[in-house]
């Protein structure tokens, strides 16, 4: 076959599909290969029907399309499916081709599949792709990283199919190796920690307050129009107001059973590989995980006790002080987010910029919203910002809606309402302003039972001492 297309795409799945009609938009030609015929004739005569995509029926006929250094992007599941795919791939490519990794990889694997295609001389992207299906036909965030060598060649597709944030696409290189699918991992779990925190006010709304979803309507659109304007802060907004067939709530009858596809609990372990307490990450998933024990949750609910949910006279400001609660936990959430980063940069040798990651965010991704404008901007004032609870204008956020916040977390335990992100936000709050902790006392322990040694104050850091605690 003639080499016209200037990149090619494997699996036709939605977001597959979508990024190929976004390339095709922005003129480029595109050739594409499906393990099912069927699903690529559809396509061809469907939406792509229009579009510049030349559809092929083996993967040596998409490699044959391709103009040298051939482009091959694939969106297909993670795990085994992609590196079965790279074999399969790798007799048909040579020295300076390009294999392009779109999906929601682990950071480890995509470390392992750019060095072992290197050795054939193969460039390898690993590439966070994040909005969803909308945002891949219109502009997704897209966070690559890799082998360097290889980005001036895709540099111009990736860029101009990108999200647009201020006149700056939402693409930028991350970094080397697995950095590109490190920070779309993170992403994803501060997508979980954001989605946790709406849920609490709506619950503290639901059950504290008695309101209806046509109720908490007006104030998820209130909130979308001030510092908590987001993406998820608006479908939340829209999902208030959707009926069923009947005219009651739609909400109402979706199931209380939370799924998952495992980037959050991905984040949990790396911040714990990292030693960075992503505690509210952590609790979003816990969240998630408890909301699947149904059955036990309902034999529970017969025979434990507690508060009935209501918040007792509650006063005119409750729903100011849940809005505080939100954006003080959204804030803290962040701040954890961006510790990982640095210490994983450390680790690995990738150089992030955080101020870049921030900017890939504001728009096109799930996560996108008016607040990721205000941390691009505090790190890009101060590179080396230590953490964002100390910037200028997130110290003097926090600072105001801490009084809220705190008021949120005691009715919310008060009325027998779980709050785990609010809480757990707060708890680290408490402790990073804390200039000393009880971790005395666990070091005298540590040291009592099995002589690990402590440090003293009245000496300098890196000495280390060892007492008997025995005596009376």
């Amino acid at each position: 076959m003639a080499q016209q297309a200037d990149i090619g795409l494997i699996g036709l799945a939605v977001m597959g599909r979508n990024l190929v009609l976004n390339m095709a938009d922005h003129g480029f030609t595109v050739s594409v290969y499906n393990r099912s015929p069927e699903r690529t004739k559809e396509f061809l005569s469907g939406d792509a029907s229009e579009a510049s995509v030349i559809g092929t029926r083996s993967l040596e006929d998409l490699v044959d399309t391709l103009k040298r250094p051939r482009v091959v992007m694939l969106m297909i599941k993670a795990g085994q499916p992609v590196d079965d795919q790279i074999d399969a791939l790798v007799p048909l490519l040579e020295r300076g081709d390009i294999v392009v990794d779109g999906g929601n990889s682990r950071f480890t694997d995509t470390e392992q599949r750019t060095a072992r295609l290197a050795e054939f001389g193969i460039r390898f992207i690993g590439m966070g792709v994040s909005g969803g299906e909308e945002g891949a036909r219109y502009g997704p965030s897209i966070m690559p990283g890799g082998n360097i060598a290889a980005w001036p060649i895709v540099e111009s597709i990736f860029r101009s199919i990108a999200a647009d944030a201020d006149g700056e696409p939402c693409c930028e290189w991350v970094g080397p190796g697995g950095a590109g699918h490190y920070v779309k991992m993170v992403h994803n779990g501060i997508e979980y920690g954001d989605m946790q925190v709406i849920a609490e006010a709506y619950d503290v709304m639901r059950r504290g307050l008695g309101l209806t979803p046509a109720e908490m309507r007006p104030i998820f659109a209130r909130w979308n129009e001030g510092r908590l304007d987001s993406f998820l802060i608006d479908i939340t907004r829209d999902i208030m107001g959707t009926v069923d067939a009947d005219g009651t709530p739609l909400l109402d009858r979706v199931l209380d059973a939370a799924g998952q596809k495992g980037t959050g609990k991905w984040t949990v372990v790396a911040s714990m590989d990292q030693a960075m307490p992503t505690t509210l990450v952590s609790e979003a998933v816990y969240a998630r995980i408890v909301s699947a024990l149904l059955d036990e949750r309902a034999a529970a609910a017969e025979v434990l006790t507690g508060p009935d949910g209501s918040i007792q006279d509650a006063p005119d400001g409750v729903i100011a002080d849940l809005e505080d609660a939100l954006y003080a936990s959204k804030i803290v959430s962040y701040a954890q987010g961006f510790m990982l980063f640095e210490a994983a940069s450390d680790e690995y040798g990738w150089n992030l910029d955080p101020g870049t990651i921030a900017s890939l965010w504001r728009a096109g991704c799930i996560i996108r919203s008016r607040f990721l404008g205000d941390i691009t901007a505090a790190y890009r004032s101060n590179p080396d910002l230590s953490n964002l609870l100390v910037e200028g204008f997130f110290r003097d956020a926090v600072t105001a809606a801490e009084p809220g916040w705190r008021r949120t977390v005691a009715r919310a335990v008060a009325a027998g309402i779980p709050v785990p992100a609010y809480s757990s936000a707060l708890a680290f709050y408490d402790a990073y302003r804390s200039e000393r902790l009880p971790a005395n006392l666990i070091q005298a322990q540590r040291d009592s039972f099995g002589a690990h040694t402590y440090e003293r104050t009245d000496e300098p850091r890196g000495r280390f001492f060892h007492s008997d605690w025995t005596q009376q």
